[in-house]
């Protein structure tokens, strides 16, 4: 497909998905203002051409629709892996009559690697220079209430000190000054493990920062694949070729050969910063604390780079396309990895760690319980926070009909685990401390042990304001605010296990209404409630097991400790409405 940016905006333009805005504009909150509208529209890419303040063009929007993130990879990947897949037991043992048949499957497997190439066939390196200033880069900032400016697409490529193993990941950046940014390592990610062994041996650790390049990096720099798998190989995957890059002097990392801007340094030892605010793709702050600093000493680029970057917030925004595309790629894999998982998804619209679905083999008593456990233990799946399992075959991104199979089938008293005290998503603050929180499992398997009731027809329940049901068996509920009434979810739990014992579920929220959209009710709920604390459930223990009684009552309001959402300021929203017409000028 697309061997570098260059090659995807000219398809995008022939397509006519791609709008040029020719105006000025502020890369200070205007420019996130006016992608987060478009993109709200399924709208087109944006390509700034007249940055103020810098030297570069911005392009956004990339992948804001499902058609972009086809245009980017088209169906050889998918089709690739599903075949291969398929094939699995043809290849084992291989026989020449077998490989011959899987002749183009295997053929695009083999393709997969990285090539080097000569420094004068390598655009990244046109220009040089160890003067470096990342101010100069047109970095967005894209809530009012952030730390600085960010860059938002960085592809961070690191490698173990004693293994050599690489990795890429997308850590966010923070600018503080010409050579230095934050370093924003997230716990069980994979620059951070390297991090933590060169900090071990009291080294630097090397770091490439590149920016642009085949869209195939920044879905692979996502993409959440086992912690053998090479991100790289992956790149050259869904590039269906192998991907260049070049090698430089006194720099222990090859360069992608195609990307648009490429920074090298080191992460020193045991210095750390203070990074953030950041708005991020939870549609909250993330607060700032201290992470590791990374100190640029080179960059290279194109001579007339184009900067990409995109902006997250609440859901949808372009992240959440990305995801999608990914779950679908990697789905037919699940099964390989992880046996007994028939089907597996994590719901953008609640961040993704946050909520996770799976449809598992229960050819035994609670053997569902056991593919969960290896769920939580796989890859970034092990931030999962909550945990739906069924073991009737259904579509898990349809949440509403999802849920009702599981709460048709729970049994309070048997398929709820709580586990407290783990650690949680960096960008989750319901757990109280950064980095601390914990899991929960609710398992709905075997045949329905009630009928769900669909609506509402008992009387005014007491302290509550709003009641309307999402789906069949969960009710939702909003009522005082958590600041005046902290143990409403309490007292909401002695009158449900009284009068609604009908109802499985109940969500108390600050706003009944959000059962409008599935995708406004996952987001509340999921991102506002942390397992130990929030989910209310009568219990009795018994020789250390903790038997449930229904209903359960989640408390998904705001608490008084959460991050602020993130809003557009005002006079910004107001600016950028009174320029609309500019910026799309014919």
């Amino acid at each position: 497909m697309h061997l570098n940016l260059r090659s995807f905006l000219d398809q995008l333009r022939r397509e006519g998905e791609l709008r040029e805005i020719a105006a000025p504009v502020d890369p200070y909150l205007e420019l996130a203002e006016i992608h987060r509208r478009v993109i709200a529209e399924e709208g087109p890419a944006l390509l700034f051409t007249n940055v103020k303040g810098k030297s570069f063009p911005v392009v956004t929007n990339l992948f804001g629709t499902p058609r972009r993130v086809e245009l980017a990879f088209g169906p050889r990947p998918e089709q690739l892996i599903r075949q291969l897949v398929d094939s699995l037991d043809k290849l084992l043992p291989p026989r020449l009559g077998t490989l011959w048949q899987l002749r183009e499957p295997l053929l695009g497997v083999f393709k997969t690697g990285t090539r080097k190439v000569a420094a004068n066939r390598a655009p990244v390196l046109q220009v040089a220079t160890t003067d470096v200033d990342l101010e100069q880069l047109p970095a967005l900032t894209s809530w009012h209430l952030d730390g600085g400016p960010f860059v938002t697409l960085p592809l961070v490529y690191t490698e173990h000190p004693v293994t050599k193993e690489h990795n890429l990941g997308m850590y966010r950046i923070q600018i503080y000054d010409k050579r230095t940014t934050g370093m924003h390592w997230q716990i069980q990610k994979g620059g951070g493990f390297h991090h933590y062994e060169a900090e071990r041996r009291n080294q630097p650790l090397p770091v490439t920062l590149t920016i642009g390049g085949p869209p195939a990096l920044i879905v692979a720099a996502i993409a959440p694949l086992p912690e053998k798998v090479p991100e790289l190989i992956f790149a050259s995957l869904l590039l269906g070729d192998k991907l260049p890059l070049v090698e430089v002097p006194d720099h222990p990392h090859a360069l992608v050969a195609e990307a648009e801007f490429a920074f090298g340094g080191i992460v020193p030892p045991h210095v750390r910063r203070s990074e953030g605010p950041f708005g991020d793709h939870f549609g909250y702050y993330s607060l700032a604390h201290d992470f590791p600093v990374f100190e640029v000493q080179r960059m290279w680029r194109r001579k007339d780079a184009i900067y990409p970057a995109t902006v997250v917030g609440k859901p949808r925004q372009e992240d959440y396309f990305i995801g999608e595309y990914l779950q679908r790629l990697l789905s037919p894999l699940f099964p390989v990895v992880m046996p007994g998982i028939k089907a597996l998804w994590t719901y953008g619209e609640t961040g993704f760690h946050a909520l996770a679905g799976a449809v598992v083999r229960e050819s035994y008593y609670k053997e569902a319980m056991t593919h969960a456990f290896r769920i939580l233990g796989e890859g970034q799946l092990k931030l999962t926070k909550f945990l739906l399992v069924t073991d009737v075959s259904c579509d898990l991104s349809d949440f509403r009909s999802f849920l009702e199979i599981v709460l048709a089938r729970f049994q309070p008293e048997r398929d709820l685990l709580i586990i407290p005290d783990t650690s949680n998503d960096t960008l989750d603050y319901t757990g109280r401390k950064l980095n601390h929180g914990s899991k929960g499992i609710l398992l709905g398997i075997g045949e329905p042990v009630r009928e769900l009731p669909v609506r509402y027809h008992g009387p005014d329940i007491p302290g509550v304001t709003q009641v309307a049901s999402f789906c069949a068996g969960c009710l939702v509920v909003s009522g005082p605010a958590y600041e005046r009434e902290p143990a409403f979810a309490e007292q909401l739990l002695a009158y449900a296990h009284e009068r609604l014992q009908d109802w499985p579920l109940i969500c108390l929220v600050d706003d009944a209404s959000v059962t409008d959209s599935a995708s406004r009710f996952l987001w509340t709920v999921f991102t506002r409630f942390d397992p130990a604390h929030d989910l209310y459930a009568k219990g009795s223990v018994a020789r250390n097991k903790i038997r449930y009684e229904g209903p359960l009552v989640i408390d998904a309001r705001m608490k008084p400790f959460y991050p602020a959402e993130v809003e557009t300021r005002e006079d910004i929203a107001a600016l950028v409405t009174r320029r609309w017409n500019e910026y799309f000028a014919d």
